[in-house]
């Protein structure tokens, strides 16, 4: 889906066209991806990181500073990260690095966003922070987001379709509560768990 990769047979379609066939620039213009592993020099500022995300936009050496400007306030406003903007990369903790990657993403202005794993390395509060925060920008932006976790239950509670896979295959797709059953559990990962309820939601019991 983020052009990495050619598909092994069939195609992948974004509104209709082949994405094989979209332009680079064009394709960033209408999906941004924040990757699994991310760098950036430290002495980097965190508006400049941001700022980035606006490449995609440039026509040459033309650039609408002004439409720049907006979306790169956009970007930090919707993170929470304001306050951050003239701190250093280096400066900052795990969890408020991988804001500023969203916040980069978000300043492309497209209306998909895909995540991969945005969660490895952060200790159990900047996860849920980060998953709150990628919940409300689907809620209140109405951004499309397409994520990759291997936690199940953060999977279950913060997804609204969910796809099993193994081994590139697909194993189950729907709503958390048509995926999380012991029968795909096992198929997935060759393991019996136990599955409970709690506050109408389906939990995994991983001990």
């Amino acid at each position: 889906m983020s052009k990495n990769l050619k598909p092994q047979k069939g195609i992948i379609t974004l509104n209709g066209e082949d994405i094989d066939k979209i332009p680079l620039k064009r394709f960033a213009r209408e999906l941004a991806i924040v990757h699994q592993h991310n760098t950036a020099p430290g002495d980097l500022k965190v508006e400049k990181l941001i700022s980035y995300g606006r490449i995609a936009h440039a026509n040459g050496l033309k650039r609408d500073r002004n439409e720049d400007e907006r979306c790169i306030n956009f970007a930090l406003e919707a993170t929470g990260i304001e306050k951050f903007r003239k701190k250093r990369i280096a400066n900052l903790s795990g969890g408020e690095r991988q804001r500023v990657w969203i916040a980069m993403a978000l300043a492309q202005n497209t209306k998909i966003l895909l995540l991969d794993e945005m969660t490895t390395y952060l200790d159990i509060k900047h996860q849920i922070e980060t998953l709150r925060l990628i919940k409300r920008l689907n809620r209140e932006y109405h951004i499309t987001i397409i994520m990759v976790l291997h936690d199940i239950n953060q999977a279950a509670y913060y997804s609204d379709r969910i796809v099993a896979m193994k081994e590139g295959r697909i194993i189950k797709y729907g709503e958390p509560k048509e995926v999380i059953t012991t029968e795909t559990i096992k198929e997935t990962y060759g393991l019996e768990l136990a599955i409970e309820k709690f506050n109408n939601r389906r939990f995994v019991i991983t001990v």
